[in-house]
C-alpha cells in the first residue's frame, strides 16, 4: 500500500514558510511568550464562561454540561479560497433542494435511475406525510451546515450535509467575540470579513418563507428544552433574532392554526424554526410515545397555514448513503459537474463494494447512514481488533446502514497545547441559508480534534473549536 500523504499544514508550507495570509497572525504570535498566550487563553475561556456558552455530552460520567473547548489561534482562510466555497455550496443547497422537491413530488430522479429508488424510499429520514406538499421557493432546507475538510493536496472536499436541524453557529459567533478580544490588533488590520449579521439574515430567509401571505410574519424559536445539548444555541439565536423561544407546551393549534400561549393572550404563529427532530415535531403524525411537540401542528402545516423550517423530511437528503450520489444529483437537476467534490465513498449494501471495505477495515472510516455527532462511526486505523469485529459482524447483519470512506489526513492547524504550539487536526462547517435566495456565511465554525493524532472533531467526542477568519479580497476594497 502506497505511504499516505501527508496532511496539508493550513498555516505553513511544505518547506516550512508561513502562508501569506497567515503571515501578520505569525508574526503575532512571535512577540508574545508562552505565559502570555496562555493568559490570553484563560481570556477566552472566561468570556465563554460569563456568557454560558455551553454544550451537553451525554453519558458522561462527570457533569454533562460544560464549556466547549475553544482555541485562541484562529483558523485563516484566504479570499480566493473562500470564493469557491461560496459557489461549491450553494450550487450543492441548490441541488439538494430540487432533488427533495423533486422525491416529494413527482419523483423523477427515480424514475430516471439516478438514485435508487428504494435507497430513498426505505431511508429512515424519508416522511411519506412531506408528499406533494407545497414548500415556498422549493427551499425544504433553509438551514445547512456543511461539513468540508481540505485534503492533503490543498483542494477542499465535503465530507457530509447537514440539513436536518444543523447545529454550530452559535459557536462560530461566539468564537469571533471571544477572538476580537483576544487579538483585537490583529483582528482589525487582517481585513476579515463580518460575521456579525447572521441572526439578521437568518430573521429575513425564514420571514421569506412566508412573505407572500403574510406582510410581517410571526417566527418562533422551537426547542425541546433545556435539557437539549444545544439549548444555549436555541435560546441565543432566539435573543439575538429577538423572537420567542417556545417549547411545543407553549403552542396549540386551533382550526388548522398555530398560536403561541403568552401573558397576553393567544398569538399566531407563521413560522417556526424548528430545533427539533422530525419524530418530535407533532405526536399526533410522528411518534405517538412524544411528549414534545405540538399536537396537530403538522396538519397546520399541510393546510399551508404555518411554515416548519427546515421542512420535515430534509434528512433524506443528508443520508450518508445518498450523499454518495450528490454529484450526480448536481449534474442531473443543474447540469453542472460539482465544485467542491466528496470523499470516496463506498456503500456496504453493494456486495462488491462491502466485500472490499470487509477486507481493509483497518484502512476505513465506516458511518452508520443515519447517525451523527461522530457516534456510530469506526476509525480503522485508530480501531482495536475488537472493535474491527464488531464492525464487521454489524456490517454482515445490516449492509445497508453503513457506508465506508478511505481514512482521510485532515488538514492541521496550530493550536496552544499545555502552553506550546502543536498541530491539530482540524474540519470547517459553513452554514448556509436558503429561502428566497441563498447565502453563503462568510466565516464558518472549525472544529478541532484537540487529542493529538485524533481525526474525530465532534465537541461530543473530545473536539473543540476556533475562530474562522475569511479575509477581504484586497480587489473588492478598490474603490
Amino acid at each position: 500500500m502506497a505511504a499516505q500523504a501527508l496532511p496539508y499544514d493550513e498555516m505553513r508550507d511544505a518547506l516550512g514558510k508561513v502562508r501569506p495570509h497567515y503571515a501578520a497572525l505569525a508574526e503575532r504570535i512571535d512577540t508574545l511568550s508562552p505565559d502570555e498566550l496562555a493568559e490570553r487563553q484563560k481570556t477566552l475561556e472566561r468570556f465563554f464562561l460569563l456568557q454560558g456558552i455551553t454544550f451537553t455530552v451525554y453519558g458522561a460520567e462527570s457533569s454533562t454540561e460544560r464549556i466547549i473547548p475553544t482555541d485562541l489561534l484562529p483558523r485563516i482562510i484566504a479570499a480566493e479560497e473562500w470564493k469557491t466555497i461560496d459557489a461549491g455550496l450553494t450550487q450543492r443547497l441548490k441541488a439538494l433542494n430540487l432533488f427533495l422537491a423533486d422525491i416529494y413530488s413527482g419523483q423523477q430522479i427515480l424514475m430516471d435511475g439516478v438514485v435508487p429508488r428504494d435507497l430513498v424510499l426505505n431511508a429512515p429520514s424519508y416522511r411519506r406525510e412531506m408528499q406533494n406538499l407545497y414548500v415556498p421557493h422549493q427551499a425544504y432546507a433553509n438551514v445547512c451546515g456543511s461539513d468540508l475538510i481540505r485534503q492533503p493536496d490543498g483542494k477542499f472536499a465535503v465530507l457530509e450535509d447537514n440539513l436536518r436541524v444543523p447545529s454550530g453557529v452559535s459557536y462560530m459567533l461566539a468564537n469571533r467575540e471571544a477572538s476580537k478580544r483576544v487579538f483585537p490588533g490583529t483582528f482589525r488590520g487582517a481585513g476579515v470579513r463580518p460575521i456579525d449579521r447572521y441572526p439578521d439574515l437568518l430573521l429575513t430567509t425564514l420571514k421569506s418563507m412566508a412573505a407572500d401571505w403574510r406582510p410581517n410574519p410571526q417566527v418562533v424559536v422551537l426547542t425541546p428544552g433545556v435539557y437539549n445539548s444545544a439549548y444555549f444555541e436555541h435560546a441565543y439565536l432566539a435573543r439575538l433574532m429577538g423572537v420567542p423561544l417556545v417549547e411545543g407546551r407553549d403552542l396549540v393549534v386551533h382550526d388548522n392554526m398555530v398560536y403561541m400561549r403568552t401573558t397576553t393572550g393567544l398569538r399566531r404563529i407563521d413560522i417556526i424554526y424548528r430545533r427539533v427532530d422530525d419524530d418530535f415535531i407533532d405526536p399526533l403524525t410522528f411518534r405517538r410515545d412524544s411528549g414534545l411537540g405540538s399536537a396537530g401542528l403538522f396538519n397546520a402545516y399541510r393546510a399551508g397555514n404555518v411554515v416548519i423550517c427546515n421542512a420535515p423530511g430534509t434528512g433524506v437528503a443528508d443520508d450518508k448513503a445518498v450523499y454518495a450520489y450528490v454529484p450526480e444529483i448536481i449534474r442531473y437537476y443543474l447540469g453542472e459537474d460539482a465544485i467542491l467534490p466528496n470523499i470516496e465513498t463506498f456503500l456496504c449494501r453493494e456486495p462488491a463494494q462491502l466485500g472490499h471495505v470487509l477486507a481493509n477495515l483497518d484502512r476505513f472510516v465506516v458511518k452508520a447512514v443515519g447517525a451523527s455527532g461522530g457516534y456510530g462511526m469506526l476509525v480503522g486505523p485508530h480501531s482495536t481488533k475488537a472493535q474491527q469485529d464488531e464492525f464487521a459482524a454489524a456490517l454482515r447483519a445490516d449492509p445497508d446502514n453503513y457506508i465506508a470512506q478511505p481514512t482521510i489526513q485532515l488538514s492541521t492547524a496550530p493550536c496552544l497545547i499545555d502552553h506550546s504550539i502543536e498541530a491539530r487536526h482540524v474540519d470547517l462547517r459553513p452554514f448556509i441559508l436558503c429561502g428566497e435566495k441563498v447565502v453563503v456565511t462568510p466565516g464558518a465554525l472549525t472544529r478541532v480534534a484537540l487529542r493529538k493524532g485524533s481525526l474525530v472533531v465532534n465537541s461530543s467526542q473530545g473536539g473543540g473549536s476556533k475562530d474562522t477568519w475569511v479575509l477581504t479580497d484586497k480587489k473588492d476594497l478598490q474603490p
